[in-house]
Parts: C-alpha cells; sequence; structure tokens
C-alpha cells in the first residue's frame, strides 16, 4: 500500500494536500472511521477533490478505521480486508509518506493521548513473543473460524514426517492415560508401536466374530492390552481401532479429527461466573444479572446431555460432574445466593457452588452485592478459596478444564487452571473496550466508576493464557469487510500502564505450556441447547488464530511442545513459557 501511496502523493499532489489540510482543520487528534470516510465524500463534491474518487485514495480512505494528527503528521490505520493492516504516516507540508510498524504506531497514540512531547521515556513492556516459539500460526483469514481443522492438520503432519516420534507420542499418551485411577486405552502389556499395531489386528478379528458386547470380549481385549475407554458395542470398538490404524499408518486430518473425538478426555468441567445474583429464581433484573446467568445454565444442561452421552458411547460407566463457581452472597435480597450449594435444574449431577468475597488479609467476608466494575481488589483471594472448595466438591480430583466468563470470571480461570495445571478456556461475552470510545487511550476517565486499568489488563493476561477462546459469531473476533471485530479491535497499548510488543489481529492460543517431552491431546464438544428435547447443536467458534465462518468448533486438539529457554537478557518482562499439564 506504501507504493500505491506514494503515486498518489506524486500524481495528485494538489488535492491531498488540500483533503489533508481540512482533516487537520478538524481541530482533533483522533479521528474515527466515520470522521474519514465523510469528509472525504464531502471534499470529493468539490472541484479540487473530484478527481480523487476515482482513484486509489477512494479505497484507502475508505478502509482507514482511523487516523492520529501529530503536526505535521497524519498517521493512518488502513484495514485493507480483514485481519490485514497497514499503518502509514504522512508528512502534510512535505507530502512524503512512510510505513510504520504497529509499536510505532501505537506509541504515537498514546503519546499525544497522555501529552508526553516526543523523546525517550521509559515504558513497561511486556514481551508474550516467546509464547509463539515454534507454534504454527494461521496467516490466510480465509482460515478464520478454522482453528480446529489447521491444528489437526499441523498435528498429523507432525505424526508422519517426525520419523515416527509422533507415533511414540501418541502411543505413550494411550498408555497413561486414566480418570480417577482407571486405566483407559492401554495397559502395560504393549511395549511399543509395532506391537500396537500386531494388537490391533488381532482384535479386529476377534470383533469381526463379534456383534454383542459383554464381559468376555472385554476380558479377551484386555489380554491384548487394551482397557476401557474404545467403545461400548463391538461396532464402536472396531470403528475407532481402525482409525488409530489409519493415523498409525498415514495420518489424516479428518482421521485424526474423529479419533480425538471419540477419546474419553472430558470428566469434570468447572465453569466460573463470579459477578452478580447467580441463580435459578428471582435474579433476573438484578444488578449485573441477565443473560449471561441464562446462557451458563443452558450450556451446563446441553454439556452434560453431551458429556453422558458421549462417555457412555466410549464404553464408560463414569457420572460427569459439572461446577458453576460464583459468588457467595450473605445478603442474598430474597434470591437463593447466600446457599453454598444448589442443584441445577434439569440436570442429573451439576450444581453451582458459591464461594464468598473475601478481604484478602483479613479473610473477612464481604456480605453486600459488588459491582462487576469493584470486584478487582477480591478475585485473587477468591480464586485461592474457590479452588480449595471446587476440590472438596469433587472429591479432591481437579476438573478437566476450567472454562471462565466475562473478564471477572476468565481471571480467575487463569489463576484456577495455573494452579491446578488443567486446561483453561475463555469466553468474554462482553469486551468493555469496545463500547467505550477510545478508552484504551483515556483509561483514566473512567477509572472511578469502571477501573478499566485492572479490566484491561485482566482481559490481557486471561487472552494469552488461555488455551482456546469461545466466540458466538465470526462478527464477533474478525468482523466484516466494512467493520472491525471486537477482538481483532483489542488494542495491545494502554497509557501510562504498559506496552504489550505484539499485537495479535485475532484472539490465538499462546502455547506457553509447552514441553517436549509428551504429547497431551484433548477434545472438547461445546453443545447449546435447542427446541427439540434431548439434541444439542454446536454454537460456537473457537478462536485459535485470524478467524473465518462460523464453524463447527466440536473438537479442540493441542499438541504440547516445551519453547526453548531464551538466553538473553533484556530489559523487557518475558513471562515464563513452560508448565505441564499432570494427570489427576
Amino acid at each position: 500500500m506504501i507504493k500505491t501511496l506514494e503515486e498518489l502523493l506524486h500524481t495528485h499532489r494538489e488535492p491531498i494536500y488540500v483533503l489533508f489540510g481540512r482533516l487537520k482543520a478538524m481541530d482533533r487528534q483522533f479521528l474515527l472511521s466515520s470522521d474519514l470516510s465523510h469528509e472525504f465524500e464531502q471534499f470529493c463534491q468539490s472541484e479540487v477533490g473530484a478527481p480523487l474518487l476515482q482513484t486509489e485514495m477512494s479505497s484507502i480512505m475508505q478502509h482507514a478505521q482511523e487516523a492520529v494528527v501529530d503536526e505535521p503528521f497524519i498517521n493512518l490505520a488502513v484495514r485493507a480486508r480483514v485481519g490485514r493492516w497497514n499503518y502509514v504516516q504522512v508528512h502534510t507540508e512535505e507530502m512524503q509518506c512512510r510505513e510504520l510498524t504497529v509499536a510505532e504506531f501505537l506509541d504515537i497514540k498514546e503519546r499525544l493521548a497522555a501529552g508526553i512531547p516526543p523523546g525517550e521515556r521509559y515504558v513497561l513492556e511486556i514481551d508474550l513473543t516467546p509464547f509463539e516459539r515454534r507454534f504454527p500460526k494461521l496467516k490466510d483469514a480465509r482460515n478464520i473460524g478454522r482453528g480446529v481443522v489447521f491444528l489437526n492438520r499441523h498435528l498429523s503432519g507432525r505424526l508422519f514426517v517426525d520419523g515416527g516420534r509422533g507415533h511414540k507420542l501418541l502411543f505413550d499418551f494411550l498408555q497413561v492415560h486414566e480418570v480417577r485411577g482407571q486405566q483407559l486405552m492401554l495397559n502395560g502389556t504393549l511395549q511399543d508401536e509395532d506391537e500396537l499395531r500386531e494388537a490391533l489386528n488381532k482384535a479386529l478379528e476377534i470383533l469381526g466374530a463379534r456383534e454383542d458386547e459383554g464381559d468376555g470380549l472385554n476380558r479377551e481385549l484386555r489380554r491384548l492390552g487394551f482397557e476401557p475407554g474404545w467403545g461400548r458395542t463391538p461396532a464402536q470398538i472396531r470403528e475407532m481401532m481402525e482409525l488409530l490404524l489409519d493415523i498409525l499408518e498415514a495420518p489424516s486430518p479428518r482421521n485424526l479429527e474423529a479419533f480425538l473425538a471419540r477419546m474419553p478426555m472430558i470428566f469434570s468441567i468447572a465453569i466460573v461466573s463470579p459477578h452478580g445474583y447467580f441463580g435459578q429464581s428471582n435474579v433476573l433484573g438484578k444488578p449485573d444479572t441477565g443473560g449471561q446467568i441464562v446462557y451458563i445454565l443452558d450450556q451446563v444442561r446441553a454439556l452434560e446431555r453431551e458429556m453422558r452421552a458421549s462417555i457412555h458411547d466410549q464404553g464408560l460407566d463414569i457420572e460427569p460432574q459439572i461446577v458453576v463457581l460464583t459468588r457467595l452472597i450473605p445478603e442474598a435480597d430474597g434470591t437463593t445466593c447466600d446457599q453454598r450449594i444448589e442443584p441445577i435444574l434439569g440436570t442429573e449431577n451439576a450444581r453451582i457452588l458459591r464461594v464468598p468475597f473475601r478481604e484478602y488479609e483479613s479473610g473477612e467476608v464481604i456480605p453486600q452485592w459488588i459491582s462487576r466494575f469493584a470486584v478487582w481488589p477480591y478475585l485473587e483471594r477468591y480464586a485461592v478459596d474457590a479452588e480449595r472448595e471446587l476440590l472438596a466438591e469433587l472429591g479432591g480430583m481437579r476438573p478437566d478444564f476450567v472454562i471462565g466468563n466475562y473478564s471477572d470470571g476468565n481471571l480467575v480461570a487463569t489463576m484456577l487452571a495455573h494452579r491446578l495445571g488443567v486446561t483453561q478456556c475463555n469466553i468474554a461475552h462482553a469486551l468493555e473496550k469496545t463500547k467505550y470510545l477510545l478508552s484504551d487511550l483515556h483509561w483514566e476517565h473512567h477509572e472511578t466508576e469502571h477501573h478499566f486499568a485492572a479490566q484491561y489488563t485482566a482481559d490481557l493476561m486471561a487472552m494469552n493464557t488461555a488455551d482456546f477462546i469461545i466466540t458466538s459469531t465470526y462478527q464477533e473476533i474478525a468482523g466484516t469487510a466494512d467493520s472491525v471485530g471486537q477482538y481483532e479491535s483489542y488494542s495491545s497499548r494502554h497509557t501510562h500502564l504498559f506496552s504489550i510488543l505484539r499485537r495479535e489481529t485475532s484472539p490465538r492460543r499462546a502455547p506457553q505450556r509447552d514441553r517436549d517431552d509428551g504429547l497431551w491431546l484433548t477434545h472438547l464438544r461445546i453443545p447449546r441447547a435447542v427446541d427439540r428435547p434431548g439434541q444439542a447443536t454446536a454454537l460456537y467458534n473457537v478462536a485459535l488464530g485470524p478467524h473465518q465462518e462460523r464453524g463447527r468448533p466440536s473438537r479442540v486438539v493441542r499438541a504440547k511442545r516445551r519453547a526453548p529457554q531464551d538466553g538473553q537478557s533484556s530489559n523487557r518482562w518475558r513471562p515464563a513459557p513452560c508448565r505441564r499439564v499432570q494427570r489427576p
């Protein structure tokens, strides 16, 4: 784009000079997309501006999302298409231009918003680059929303090209996989992949002559080295084993996804939603209490049905556990929010577990309702207390993964996932930054009422530590050709707070917990209740890179690898990239 603009400045110097003069005459440092498009349309109706209407300048102004006026410069952020941004600086007197980096553009915005003169100054820089090392990245915007497919392709490629190393990792995983002390998939009889192939072929011969399930079949399979988890019926077991043989022979993304979808992985889930009055009656309409609660309760009912059916088809007799962690409010205002445990209607075993907010040092319980904008001082202590209560509720067993909701729930989920060593999922519900114009630059104007310094920091922490993020629509992440998505708009720089050195166009899992000594696989199906009883449909997109259409997010695949240690010293804070997921 920079070459196009250089040519326009040369061939249409006079009208562009006048156009930029009109923009500066608006006497505002920050101009929005609507300001730019309206001013350009008005200008093109004049005799001087009319020639620009049929040039590339029309496209540049149409796709410009914002302009920063810093005399004598005008700095433009141009979104050429979904997920593709260009930043340019134009000297409006000399009519010269140059391309800016993201960091340079954000630095100019921050300096002007804070009223800081040009020159060297200290800014806390948070470098998330170590999270990105050797992790595959989507580069084509057409693949937005298809992160699961992409990861399956990458993982199947590793299994095929790593000289058998991927096969060994998969074999080792199947041998150590267990749940609640029960060994699943393989026992210690088989020693390597070759013996596994031979045992699979023998098992298929046995299964070909059997039509009914029974203890006799289980004993025969156990003698060959197979434990429960392959399926309940001979047909299901046979299909699962054939998929594994195909993967060992020549892995393909489709076979890998199908195999992982049938793996017994998810047995217990913790869902975190601290703020508001979380209950099942007499709560809607109370402060900070509305659609998020309905959303979570519907999700819980659908998840339990899905988990129960999946575990049954896998040949296991394990009761699924879903616990919704929320706040216990002693002054409950006629609701059940002062009760520690509340079974969730329409489920067999899901329940609400309420844990009170406490003062961090004294441990004194906070009795009254607190706005979602004012919960931040209590969340760290809440996460510690909630971990203890959750483990007690689950009989000492850790959940298989934690789902956070909204900024406060996502931050607590981040702390719980880190402390428990489990998978973390985020659901934003609402990104407050997108509701308040330029609030990342002018967060101080909202600090007394909304405490955005804490909330935006919590959002960035949770986004960059989550294993995956769930959204409801494609537009929420990537927007449209003419509008910026909510996640895409999330800037990575906050005046007077800190600077994030990497700015992503969409949320993506940062592999901060990678290790080379193991391959950890998980899959997830996130269903939603529909009108027909007993059915569930996949609703959500999984944001694992630049995002696309509202597709099937049903399964998430993680390949965990450890990033190498960074031996170079730096004045930047680099978060530690390693944490192993331990089995319960």
